[in-house]
């Protein structure tokens, strides 16, 4: 019934046709998935069917804004990920055989026709998240291809001079098939963010996006293809917990890279440790925010802002502990509350939305359930945490809120304590630096912090003394691809973007090169 009414829904002008069909035929394997409708009747006879056991996870294609699915996807078992790897490894062998501008060139080429407007519309429908983010997300994909491939032939070793005329040298080299295992918030970008490096210093990589966004992954996979890459080279398996456990368990698997909560992070390193496999983890966080009496006002409410309700809120790095020294916490509150009332709410896919729908109903429910404690604990709620109907009939389905601020928290509430992962604000006052230091640390996190002053030798001293990956200094959730992006604590180990990453997806070997006899104790 689910592949009748995936086929039904090819027909809606929704730009799917494409990318359905990828997922109705199974395909694992990005070259052999490029294909085109040519009629009910063969897209019919290409359909496998499985049975679902109940520890299946069904991937769907939720349209978040209307509340609906649009079609299931059969998760890959056993056999398709057998397939994939084993076609990741044949193509690892051309593919890191070429030199780094030969493959620079076709990493551009895939940057080059990656089309922004089409893929983020596909993004909005399946993640809510605003179009203008979107498209954002979709600019960082590129950008973070492109840079990659500027990278791809510097990649070189060292000479090292030994007595006699003799000498070493060190070989920066591939690891072979690597694993990216994606999250909701950022389909797109994260494949990107995992696969670029990757496939810079010559990796394959099977991907495995979030079982509640399926799609954009697969139309990554496709302009991989198109640009040039060698078939099987990114591919795309899709499935829940038991597909991400077949490959981290895989023995031709070399690295997993994950994105996602804490405890499916543990359970990834748990399986990827009894292969010895590298892992990089990028996990959860609850940032602190700083916000001293002397900042620039109207740049610290902006800044909170941006900490905490872009895409819903649902963002690993968000500053949802806004710290802000007592003198001014007034003036901050009447200003954030304004603004923050004022951001319009509604049909992600319109330009003037600045905030959609969460990614599904139960996760809507968790955060309007996170707001309801914070009250019982003592927290009051300046505005915002109910659920929202937008005017528009056809969004009454749709999984949306109004973005929230609490005020009257205390370090102890589970407000504060727990990512709630969507639009609330916690707000908190403090002393003196010493002091907010000390709260903002006491975490089991350490992804993400933030100041506002205008005293550049308290900036840098509290950034240096923040216990997190990335401190932003009057500015917050800005990330360039150039800049190395990852956590401290249980917000994970191992960076994505920057130069550093290139030593995630390599591996160096020594050669020592005698040029005399050997000197034996034998």
């Amino acid at each position: 019934d689910s592949m009748i009414k995936c086929i039904l829904y090819l027909h809606q002008p929704l730009g799917f046709k494409v990318f359905l069909l990828h997922f109705i035929t199974r395909s694992v394997n990005a070259s052999s998935t490029i294909k085109r409708l040519k009629g009910i009747k063969e897209v019919l006879g290409q359909v496998e069917y499985k049975m679902i056991t109940p520890f299946d996870i069904l991937p769907s294609f939720y349209a978040v804004r209307i509340g609906r699915v649009l079609c299931d996807m059969v998760p890959c078992g056993p056999d398709e990920v057998e397939q994939a790897v084993k076609n990741a490894h044949a193509a690892y062998l051309k593919w890191s055989k070429l030199a780094g501008m030969e493959r620079a060139r076709v990493m551009l080429e895939a940057a080059r026709i990656i089309r922004r407007d089409e893929i983020a519309k596909v993004e909005v429908i399946n993640n809510g998240k605003s179009i203008t983010e979107a498209r954002v997300d979709i600019d960082v994909a590129w950008q973070c291809i492109e840079y990659y491939a500027g990278l791809a032939g510097t990649l070189s070793g060292q000479h090292i001079q030994l007595p006699g005329g003799s000498f070493a040298y060190t070989r920066r080299e591939p690891l072979g098939v690597c694993v990216g295992i994606g999250a909701w918030n950022y389909p797109f970008q994260i494949a990107a963010w995992k696969s670029a490096p990757a496939l810079a210093c010559g990796n394959a990589m099977v991907f495995k996006p979030s079982p509640m966004t399926p799609v954009t992954a697969v139309m990554l996979a496709e302009i991989y293809a198109q640009a040039g890459v060698p078939e099987g080279l990114f591919n795309v398996v899709q499935g829940g917990a038991e597909t991400g456990s077949l490959l981290c368990h895989h023995p031709m698997v070399a690295k997993v890279s994950f994105t996602g909560s804490v405890p499916t992070g543990k359970k990834i390193m748990e399986m990827s440790a009894k292969g010895v496999k590298p892992v990089t983890l990028e996990l959860g966080g609850k940032s602190p925010l700083i916000i001293f009496k002397d900042s620039e006002l109207e740049n610290a409410v902006k800044g909170a802002l941006m900490a905490n309700f872009l895409s819903q809120g649902e963002v690993c790095c968000n500053g949802t502990r806004v710290f802000v020294q007592r003198e001014i916490m007034p003036q901050f509150l009447e200003e954030v509350v304004k603004r923050t009332k004022a951001i319009p709410v509604g049909d992600p896919l319109l330009d003037g939305t600045r905030m959609g729908a969460l990614i599904s109903r139960p996760h809507l429910e968790r955060v309007l359930g996170f707001i309801s404690e914070a009250k019982k604990q003592g927290a009051k709620v300046l505005c915002g945490g109910e659920p929202f109907v937008p005017s528009d009939s056809k969004l009454k389905g749709g999984y949306f809120m109004t973005p929230c601020v609490l005020d009257n928290c205390r370090d102890d509430m589970t407000c504060v304590k727990e990512e709630i992962f969507g639009p609330v604000m916690s707000v908190l006052p403090f002393d003196t630096e010493e002091e907010v230091i000390e709260r903002a640390n006491n975490t089991t996190f350490g992804l993400a912090a933030g100041v506002f002053t205008r005293d550049v030798a308290r900036a840098h001293r509290v950034a240096e003394n923040l216990q997190a990956g990335t401190c932003f200094i009057n500015n917050y959730n800005i990330s360039p691809v150039e800049v190395p992006f990852g956590g401290y604590k249980m917000s994970g180990f191992g960076r994505e973007n920057g130069q550093v990453t290139i030593e995630y997806y390599s591996q160096l070997k020594t050669v020592v090169v005698e040029m005399g006899d050997v000197e034996s104790l034998f």
